[in-house]
């Protein structure tokens, strides 16, 4: 994107791992960050937009934290080995782990509800049931987590996470340099995606416009990461410039609020969704 500048030494050089490797480990880590999700929604004060469930991804610790929960304390999962935390004021300071290696989520379970329930929260609230559906793994079955045969694809896909974390960071600062309301890059457990949000004015004055910026680490239409820029409300596609194509890019263009994507492959003719895909045909792990 036009502008965007990374230091080299901050940017993670991605390695490249085999891609049945990194989507299992994003299926494990998905399934592993909805202990966090479950403690937002039973211990941290709502917000309208379920605002109060979603992420912060903190480079120093490798992982996702949840918002202060109703007495101040925290929860994190590292990504690279899969463990949960519960964190006490600032720092790293934390007042148990847990490794989900060879552990299921029953085990996860108790351990947390031991956790909260000794800090007088109710461990029942863990219990409720989601708001939304998880991709098929067996962990949702029972299975234990296996994050020391995924070290590397771990290791990987925290890098994505990490460089993502730089580059939204940086169109935040951009949006809000050019006078408009921009969020900070926050992870949304739904679809595991890293996204800003920034809020424009609309022709109708009672309407309000949104264009989100992410990182998915990848779903069911698309089986690897990939950035994406999305749009609210969507605009006619009659009243757009021309798509300009190259020998080795893509654009195709049809519609659907917030799931836009910037695309670093082939596209697939089967999309079962629509979106805006735009990129070349190599993959975003080659250009890094």
């Amino acid at each position: 994107m036009s502008g965007i500048i990374m230091r080299g030494s901050d940017w993670v050089p991605l390695r490249g791992i085999d891609q049945r490797r990194l989507s299992e480990a994003r299926l494990q880590a998905h399934h592993a960050v909805q202990w966090l999700a479950r403690a937002a929604r039973a211990y941290v004060p709502p917000q309208p937009d379920d605002g109060h469930t979603n992420l912060d991804w903190d480079g120093a610790l490798g992982g996702f934290a949840t918002h202060p929960l109703k007495d101040g304390a925290w929860l994190s999962l590292k990504i690279t080995d899969l463990t949960l935390a519960l964190h006490v004021g600032g720092g790293s300071t934390h007042v148990q782990s847990f490794s989900l290696d060879g552990r299921p989520d029953a085990q996860a379970r108790q351990w947390l509800s031991e956790q909260l329930g000794a800090r007088g929260l109710d461990a029942h609230a863990l219990d409720a049931p989601s708001p939304y559906e998880m991709p098929a793994h067996p962990v949702s079955q029972g299975a234990a987590y296996g994050p020391a045969g995924l070290s590397d694809a771990l290791a990987e896909l925290a890098a994505w996470f990490d460089n993502a974390g730089l580059s939204l960071g940086s169109i935040q600062r951009q949006m809000i340099g050019r006078k408009l309301a921009a969020s900070p890059a926050r992870c949304w457990p739904h679809h595991f995606d890293l996204a800003t949000l920034t809020t424009l004015p609309t022709r109708n004055a009672d309407a309000t416009g949104y264009v989100g910026a992410g990182l998915s680490p990848g779903d069911e239409y698309y089986d690897e990461p990939y950035f994406y820029v999305s749009v609210y409300p969507e605009p006619d596609p009659a009243a757009l410039p021309a798509c300009q194509r190259s020998g080795i890019g893509i654009c195709a263009i049809s519609w659907r609020p917030l799931r836009r994507l910037i695309r670093s492959s082939r596209p697939r003719t089967n999309r079962p969704r629509p979106m805006i895909s735009c990129g070349p045909r190599s993959t975003a792990r080659s250009r890094s």
